[in-house]
């Protein structure tokens, strides 16, 4: 276990972690702002970067664990981002549809934005959300980010343009 809070606990994703993983980025509706859902290959190569960014950087993205039934309902956690010419510390966060409106985001991000400035000593920690993704700028703002910057990213052949939120130390 990497982080605990009230509901939730968070540690590295395996790969007897893949269903729970497809029942997140095979969900259309769950994977608009990424332009639809993934398949089989996509969730393994995900899945795959994750392994690789714990063993690079010591974090990536967690299984994000709900204490009552012990089941995988999202991901979250801290990876390395490109943003425009340099890489930031995001704090990025997933979940299965079924378990959205209920705080777990907003809970397990305040608890990776703790982790980035206690344990990695980070100065400034942020979020990457793109414009179209209103609850995901609500757990930002909440999270005590504002919006620093844009940037349009191309992606899956489509322009999507993103606020980077910022939080410092």
């Amino acid at each position: 276990m990497i982080l605990e809070t009230k509901r939730l606990y968070l540690r590295e994703m395996n790969q007897a972690d893949f269903t729970s993983l497809c029942r997140i980025l095979k969900d259309e509706e769950t994977m608009y702002a990424y332009e639809g859902a993934f398949n089989d290959t996509e969730v393994q190569e995900w899945l795959d970067r994750q392994l690789m960014r714990y063993k690079k950087w010591g974090f990536g993205l967690w299984a994000v664990v709900l204490k009552e039934t012990e089941e995988m309902i999202g991901q979250c956690g801290l990876t390395m981002q490109p943003w425009k010419d340099s890489e930031q510390l995001e704090i990025g966060y997933l979940f299965e549809r079924s378990h959205w409106h209920k705080g777990y985001a907003a809970e397990a991000a305040a608890a990776c934005k703790k982790y980035a400035f206690e344990v990695l000593d980070a100065d400034e920690v942020c979020s990457i959300i793109r414009d179209t993704n209103a609850a995901s700028q609500k757990v930002a703002l909440g999270n005590g980010m504002t919006p620093a910057d844009t940037w349009t990213k191309h992606y899956r052949g489509v322009d999507m343009p993103h606020t980077r939120y910022v939080v410092q130390r």
